[in-house]
């Protein structure tokens, strides 16, 4: 796919995605379609606002519209030093030349989606498209936090942005609840007058120290990814600040462990002197896919027909499908054969491409029968 090494190799690193924009909507609009862009650049610190298309599908046997069905991915990618250079190996996988990501997340979705759209132009499918492509993903799901939801005619839609194999079904995330806490103790030479000072590193260390973190349970994690302060050796350190997290799929558990993160923090400052001021703040909400829910029908007889058995997972990360299905959406999150996302080993076999463009006009045409 010439067009998924165009998309790869146009940089679009989150609030840098003006020109991947430009080259999704061009590609677009070259199909006869128009193309909405909305005003999330601004909230979002985005390079550009969420692109809207939307194709008409053919009329019903009876007259009636057979309403829109949603597809959905993302333009931004992680940071990355240097330009992207793609290349097809020998197995016919598509990787970095370089020591940069490859940017399939998510352009190998993008990609697919504008296939799909080019073929859907020619020959109208049995039920209208929707195709949502969204900016600062990768920097907490921002885009589709800032979209006009109300926007959509569809009722269910479909996110394809999990780095695993085609077939895995995505039918729970976690909420995920972020931790910030500044230790604010005393500073003093380290040598001459210690007895002054009070640390604000030794009370994070200590607070770090009482917290149980990693996979705590089947559903649940917790982690401390940030340590920062202090201004030299020889003084005692009067700022430090702490980052970390928390997620869970299920709602009370993830409380729970924040707030006991949080009584770690408060404790750990009191023993040593310390003032602690913690916030904490929701990123987005977790949720479990029905059984009953027909955006997960139409995908797992879709997935079928196209020869691969759908696998039911739950995923520690989030996506946009969590922001679509906190507003009411049957959206259901898709593996879609991308792999070592984030890295300069990233990848995606051609093939992978192919049958993702299958699987989704067969979800297309099983939303239609209904």
């Amino acid at each position: 796919m010439s067009r998924f090494v165009r998309l790869c190799e146009t940089a679009s690193p989150t609030g840098e995605e003006r020109a991947v924009a430009d080259l999704v909507r061009s590609e677009l609009e070259s199909l006869g379609l128009e193309v909405s862009e909305d005003d999330a650049a601004g909230p979002t610190g985005a390079g550009a606002g969420n692109l809207l298309a939307r194709i008409p599908g053919r009329p019903r046997d009876d007259g009636s519209d057979p309403g829109y069905l949603m597809f959905c991915a993302h333009i931004d990618t992680v940071p990355h030093d240097g330009p992207i250079e793609v290349v097809l190996d020998e197995q016919g996988v598509y990787r970095s030349a370089g020591d940069t990501i490859l940017g399939a997340d998510n352009k190998a979705a993008v990609a697919v989606l504008i296939e799909m759209a080019a073929r859907a132009v020619k020959e109208p499918p049995a039920i209208g498209l929707e195709l949502l492509f969204t900016v600062a993903e990768e920097q907490g799901l921002l885009g589709a936090k800032a979209f006009d939801h109300s926007l959509l005619r569809s009722e269910a839609g479909f996110v394809l942005d999990h780095a695993t194999d085609i077939g895995e079904v995505i039918t729970a995330a976690p909420t995920h609840i972020g931790i910030n806490a500044e230790f604010k103790g005393v500073e003093a030479h380290a040598g001459l007058v210690p007895e002054s000072g009070r640390s604000a590193i030794a009370a994070a260390a200590r607070a770090i120290s009482e917290m149980e973190l990693g996979r705590l349970d089947e559903e649940t994690t917790a982690n401390v990814g940030v340590i920062r302060g202090g201004s030299s050796g020889n003084v005692i350190p009067g700022f430090c600040r702490v980052v970390g997290e928390a997620r869970s799929v299920d709602p009370v558990r993830v409380t729970e462990v924040i707030a006991a993160m949080t009584d770690a923090m408060v404790w750990a400052g009191s023993e040593g002197g310390v003032e602690v001021d913690v916030t904490t703040e929701k990123h987005f909400t977790g949720y479990r896919v029905p059984d009953d829910s027909r955006a997960m029908g139409f995908a797992e007889a879709a997935l079928r027909a196209n020869g691969f058995e759908p696998k039911r997972i739950t995923t520690g990360g989030g996506s946009d499908a969590s922001v679509f299905r906190e507003r009411g959406m049957d959206c259901l999150l898709l593996a879609n054969g991308t792999y070592a996302n984030h890295t300069a080993e990233e990848s995606v076999p051609r093939e992978n491409l192919q049958a993702m463009l299958a699987i989704c006009e067969e979800i297309a045409a099983q939303a239609g029968q209904v």
